[in-house]
Formats: C-alpha cells, structure tokens, sequence
C-alpha cells in the first residue's frame, strides 16, 4: 500500500513540476500607471513567476516602457485556446517581408539557421520578398518589435559554449538562460539565436541588430612578412631651439602641429612595436616635412619614398595632394591618416578618415529609422546650417525649428514654450560653434524633467563639442546621438592597452595617438596579408582600439573609407547604437 501511495506522490510532484515550466513566453511593454498586480492578472501568472523571469525588477520595479517576458504554461486558458487549433504538418509557410533577415526569421520560430537552410534549400541565395519558405510549426511565436533598442541578437558559433560567450560579450549563463528560456530544454545549439542586452556587445560588430565577428588580421596568416614605410608628419623640428628647456617646454605644452604630430607618431611607433613582436620584419622611415612644400619637394626627389610599400601623411592635405600629384608615386599607396578635409583623390590616394557629407547621410537613415510622427521634433540649426535645416525639415515635415539669436544663444523661455510633456521631445541640432552647442545643451537639459523627456541628436559632431568645458555628465544628459568615425575606450575592454601604452610613453593615449596606432596597424596588416592594399579591399571592415576602416574603390583607383558608428552618450559612458 504504501508502494502505491508513493508512485502516486511521485508522479503527482513531476506532473506538478512540468506544469511549471513554461510552454513559451509573450513579451510585455508597461504602459503608464500600470501595476504588478494588474499584470499578473492580466496574464493569469504568479508575481514569483514573474519575478524569476524577470530578476530585473527585484530592483527597478515596474516602470512605464520596461519589456517584460511573461511565461506562458499549459494550464493558462489562452493556450488552451490555441491548442485546438493546432496544424497537423510538421512546419508552416511563411511569406518574406521586406527587411527580414535569415536569423531574424529563426529566432521568430525558435529555429536555429542551419535547420532554417536545411528547410529551404533556395535560401542559399539569400532570401527574397514575397518568396514562401518552410518553418517550425511553432505554438507561440517570439516577436521583435521593429523598434525594439533593449536587444541585440548573437548567433551561436561551433563549438562555443556558455563559458566562451560569457568571455565574449559579458553575459553569464543564468542571464542568458532568463532571456532564451529555451537554452533550459535545448542548451546551446549552432546557429542558435539568442537576444543579449544591448549594450552587451564585446568587441564584436552590430549588422542589422545581430552582433558578428569583425575581421581579426593580426591572428591571420599573413604573406608578406618584411615591409617598409614612410611617415611624413610636420614636426617643424627646425622651430625648435633644443638649447632652450622654457621654449621647447612651452611649444610642446600648447596644441600645434608639433604635439599633434609627436601624438599622432606615438601611436605609429606603438603599432610597429606590437607588429615586430608579431614577428613582422618592418622598416620605418621618417620625414619632418616642416609643413613646407619645398622640404616636401625635397624628400620627393631624393627617390627615397619610391621604394616604400606605402606612404602615411602629409597630415595637412594641401601638403598631401602635393605629394600624391608625383608622377613617379603614383603606384605606391598613399594615405591621408588625420584630416576630415578632402583630398584630391588619385590614383593610389587612400582617404583613411571618413567624410562629413557620409556621416550625415547615414544619420540622415538613421534618424528616419527611429523618428516618427509620434515625436515632438525640433530643429534647431545656425545660419551656416540652413541647408541642413532645410534637408531636415523635407525628411520631417511635421518638425518646427528653433532658430538661435545670432549671438549664438537660445532663449529659455522660448525653449519651455516649445518643448511638450506628452510625447518624446527630439532636438536635432547643427552647429559648429561652440556658444552655441553650450548654450543649447545647457537648456536642454534643464528640460529634462520626470514629466518632460528631451534627447539630442546631431548629423555630424565636429571638434566644438571635444571642448573640455563640455562635460560627459552634461552630453549623457541628453543621450547625444551622432555620427562618427572614432569611438572612445570602453571600460576593462582596453585595460591591457592603456597600460601598456602608458608604461611606453607615460601618458594616456589620445585621439591622436590612437589614431595613428589604428591607421598604422590597419595599413600594415592588409599589405602583410594582400601583399598590396589595393587587394586588401575584399577584407571588408577592419577595427582596432578606436577606428573602423571599410574602403570603397572610386573610379579612378582610389580609396575611401566609410566606416561609421553611431554613438550615444548615456551617463558617463558612450555606447554604440544600433543601424
């Protein structure tokens, strides 16, 4: 008797705990004033239900706009609803829609994409609108709302396990298993989709919201093992009297070509250093060009710069077309490393920093992506950015524009009368001058209330806003959204980095120096691995500490990157956003 008594407890207690897995989960976006209470209700869930899927609120709470995971189990009506009508086939149809991606469609029905490709044969050449194709027959679907900015999405690798991923994006098993309720049942698979927070990127790249490896040449074979280089920067070491400790002190304390030139060189030397370790052969020859175009003339025919694999500089781009208009240089690459203005692009020239005009158009994209008529837009733009303003206002007809007075100043009073409480406020603003950008974030944030949200974004953020007297504290404020073509350290990714560049040089590398280690190493590797740089274009997008290079050939054999980030302040820190 007492045998049966305890088969029947058994079995009672498993029934009871398969009953509390769940079958699959809905996603729930809190509106305004809504409570715990009423979610569970809503949902017909445990608060402990909801609490373990969602461990988050334990210490946020619940707050308006939070993405909550609602597990769903078989005892909830509304699945046994569904159940009746479920289709006997082992997978259904689905129609693409435009912007649907392969992973996008395998995390939708919990596939992983190799079982979608296995499925569907065609896909082998990508997918296509309107085409029909074969899923998971799956009960409950999980949704990706298109505007959706709290996930990314990762792709599972062979061979990778739980440990590796945490070493690679900064997630942990537990986390991971609370997003991908799955994993529990499945663990992980290949080609598996799983959401990740979206500041949890590590070092790789965000490609139509899912995160990939980016092209790592240091750790590739390489070809060419020996090669040599000329760095022609404009040290005007001839203004310097070495004999005079007050004045070379003095010159090198201000920002002028010197410090900049010795900063940008810093980083070239550390390059090579870390190449040499590599086991690279590498010969380095430099030249003081004094900013002079005749020193430039005479370094040119002293047939030195021929024999060179690839040029880096002038910095100042009068002084570099100079140089890339040499008959006899017009086989060897030569690459502008440091100024955002144009250079006449010739055969060989290789435009390393990316254009302002590109940068705007892909926040031009960008803003279209995330704006709509459900936010408040205003514009505000100086005189000698009208034709942004009006680029602007084509794209966003229902935008208004604040126009500054012309001392460069925004009245208060006008700002609170223009700003709304009910919808989201989105200030675009265009300027270069520094009085401005001051005055503009300072009363925006001001703004900023509990009941009144303001959030700045600009097409292009030149040198105004590196000003020491505009703090972090003030442009996360506002969350500044931009453009760039440089992205500032981020946390213990670049420990190891800032230490040892620190131990060389004894001071923390700065955006010149991180420049010319990243155009260095970049310039290097590719001739390393193609033997020339023109072949290197196949690569694709390289990054190192701070820089992206994606080069695009012209039409006469030169080369122009466009690789960007979109970057936001947010508190202290700046993050990546999604395209």
């Amino acid at each position: 008797m007492k045998k049966i008594f305890l088969f029947f407890f058994l079995c009672f207690a498993l029934t009871k705990n398969f009953a509390q897995v769940p079958k699959s989960f809905l996603s729930h976006r809190v509106k305004k004033d809504e409570t715990l209470d009423q979610i569970i209700n809503k949902y017909d869930i445990k608060e402990s239900q909801l609490l373990e899927y969602n461990p988050f609120l334990k210490k946020t709470g619940i707050k308006k706009k939070l993405l909550l995971r609602i597990p769903v189990y078989n005892q909830n009506k509304e699945l046994k609803l569904v159940e009746k009508n479920i289709p006997s086939q082992t997978y259904n149809i689905h129609e693409v829609k435009p912007k649907e991606t392969k992973w996008r469609l395998a995390y939708k029905y919990g596939m992983t994409i190799r079982e979608l490709d296995s499925l569907n044969p065609i896909l082998v050449n990508g997918l296509k609108i309107g085409q029909e194709i074969r899923v998971r027959n799956t009960l409950l679907l999980d949704s990706i709302p298109e505007k959706d900015t709290l996930y990314n999405y990762y792709s599972v690798q062979p061979s990778e396990g739980f440990y590796r991923i945490e070493k690679k994006l900064g997630i942990n098993r537990s986390e991971l298993e609370s997003l991908n309720p799955k994993l529990i049942e499945t663990g992980l698979q290949v080609g598996m989709v799983l959401k990740i927070p979206e500041l949890l990127t590590g070092e790789l790249k965000i490609k139509n919201d899912l995160l990939v490896e980016r092209i790592n040449l240091i750790d590739s074979l390489l070809i060419k093992k020996k090669l040599k280089f000329g760095v022609l920067l404009p040290f005007k070491s001839n203004e310097i009297i070495f004999d005079s400790i007050e004045d070379t002190k003095r010159i090198l304390e201000e920002r002028n070509l010197h410090t900049v030139s010795l900063d940008f060189y810093s980083g070239v030397l550390f390059a090579v250093d870390k190449l040499i370790n590599k086991g690279l052969e590498i010969d380095l020859f430099n030249y003081d060009t004094q900013n002079n175009l005749t020193r430039i003339k005479e370094i040119i025919e002293s047939k030195e710069l021929e024999s060179l694999d690839f040029i880096l500089g002038p910095l100042i781009p009068s002084n570099f077309d100079y140089l890339s208009s040499n008959n006899n240089l017009k086989n060897i690459p030569k690459i502008s490393p440091l100024s955002t203005r144009p250079v006449e692009y010739r055969k060989n020239v290789i435009q390393s920093v990316t254009e302002e005009s590109f940068f705007r158009n892909k926040m031009y994209e960008y803003l279209e992506k995330k704006l709509d008529t459900t936010h408040h837009i205003v514009i505000v733009a100086d005189e000698k950015n009208r034709d942004i303003e009006n680029e602007l206002q084509s794209r966003f007809p229902w935008s208004i524009k604040l126009r500054p007075e012309k001392s460069d100043y925004i009245i208060p009073e006008l700002v609170d009368s223009l700003l709304l409480d009910s919808i989201e406020n989105k200030i675009i603003l265009e300027t270069q001058s520094f009085p401005l950008i001051a005055s503009a974030i300072s009363q925006f944030n001001s703004q900023n209330t509990e009941n009144r949200n303001v959030q700045v974004y600009t097409t292009y953020r030149g040198n105004a806003y590196n000003n020491d007297n505009l703090s972090r504290k003030a442009l996360g404020g506002i969350k500044l959204k931009y453009p760039s073509g440089f992205k500032p350290f981020y946390k213990t990714y670049d420990e190891s980095y800032v230490k040892s560049f620190i131990d060389k040089f004894g001071k923390y590398p700065n955006i010149e120096a991180l420049r010319g280690y990243d155009v260095t190493m970049d310039a290097i590797l590719r001739t390393a691995f193609a033997k020339n740089f023109s072949k290197s274009i196949e690569l694709g997008e390289t990054q190192y500490e701070s820089n992206r290079f994606l080069y695009e050939e012209n039409d006469n054999e030169s080369y122009i990157n466009k690789a960007y980030y979109i970057l936001e302040h947010n508190g202290y820190d700046i993050f990546e956003l999604k395209e």
